[in-house]
């Protein structure tokens, strides 16, 4: 199977202005779908050029047939037309799309934006798309892999951002990548003249997280089985509860403990190693694991697995009549220590 293209890639190659007949964009993480394809609408065609040669369709307003009628039309007074497919998991038969694939129009460039979902690759028309053209798949980010999403974001910006703070924002927004660009923009606004760098002081100022008292403190101390400073946290948690909901909490424990145990089956150990087994984008971002590998035993960790799920089946209500979330927490952490 071929190489898949990334994002990076594509936007590379769009920049040197090397285009490609059709653009399937297809997956459930809709950033780098939307990103691709406004790319591609603001900067193949200039103000003028976009009156009479770009076109916004829907999926649920179109069939193949038209879009393909569409495609082979000649763009007027410029080098390409462009058509966009918003929607395109409302079409069917997409062997039809086989017969455009054959021969596309050179001057046009045919973005479809397949949202929630993906072709089948094992059918022939999804092997001539990636030969024809470019197919892409967008997948969804790994909670680990956020805060270097982040770094790459900012980065593209001028601007900086320390670990602990891509972590925090991490922790804050989630894997909802158009949110987090929404937020990081934000950051961005708010920052003092000739700053370039965001802190966690920063982000606490300006969005609300506590810099000490947050779910990233709460792992660092369960790595680090520092009792006092895990209680101080459970009991910010339990006095500020809007701000720290349980379930956020868990969800947050249950994705580092989940990977902490696929690290214990890396082949190689090393924090590179351990990046690679779970996806990581670089070594540093792997430390925490390899620190935990050495306080926590797999055996325990499974435990804490299950404890995790135990503490949110009673969080719902299930075998549990009388403890609050924060009682809850704290014999689910006091468990994690013990």
């Amino acid at each position: 199977m071929a190489k898949e293209i990334t994002y990076e890639e594509i936007v590379r190659n769009l920049k040197n202005r090397v285009y490609a007949p059709v653009y399937f964009l297809m997956g459930e993480e809709d950033y780098y779908i939307d990103r691709i394809a406004e790319y591609i609408t603001d900067t193949v065609l200039n103000e003028t050029e976009k009156e009479f040669n770009l076109s916004v369709i829907y999926g649920a307003d179109t069939d193949l047939p038209s879009i393909i009628n569409a495609a082979k039309r000649y763009p007027m007074m410029s080098e390409h037309q462009v058509i966009v497919v918003k929607e395109a998991q409302n079409l069917r038969n997409w062997e039809d799309f086989s017969y455009y694939l054959q021969k596309p129009m050179p001057s046009t460039i045919l973005v479809i934006c397949y949202k929630h979902g993906t072709l089948d690759r094992r059918k022939k028309v999804t092997a001539e798309i990636e030969k024809t053209g470019v197919l892409f798949e967008s997948k969804k980010l790994k909670e680990a892999q956020l805060p270097g999403f982040i770094s790459s974001y900012l980065k593209r910006k001028k601007v900086d951002i320390e670990p602990k703070a891509a972590e925090l924002m991490a922790e804050f927004v989630g894997t909802d990548l158009n949110r987090m660009a929404g937020e990081l923009e934000k950051l961005i606004i708010t920052l003092p003249a000739g700053e370039r760098r965001i802190t966690s002081e920063h982000i606490e100022r300006n969005i609300g997280i506590s810099k000490d008292y947050n779910n990233f403190e709460l792992k660092n101390a369960l790595i680090a089985k520092d009792i006092l400073k895990a209680n101080q946290i459970v009991k910010y948690f339990n006095d500020n509860p809007k701000n720290n909901p349980l379930q956020v909490t868990l969800s947050f424990l249950f994705s580092f403990f989940s990977n902490l145990m696929l690290a214990y089956y890396a082949p190689d150990k090393s924090d590179q190693g351990i990046a690679t087994q779970l996806g990581l984008r670089s070594a540093w971002q792997a430390k925490d694991y390899s620190i935990a590998m050495h306080r926590y035993t797999g055996v325990k960790v499974m435990q804490i697995i299950g404890a995790i799920r135990t503490c949110d089946a009673k969080s719902k209500g299930v075998g549990n009549s009388s403890q609050s979330d924060g009682e809850l927490l704290k014999e689910l952490v006091f468990f994690m220590l013990h």
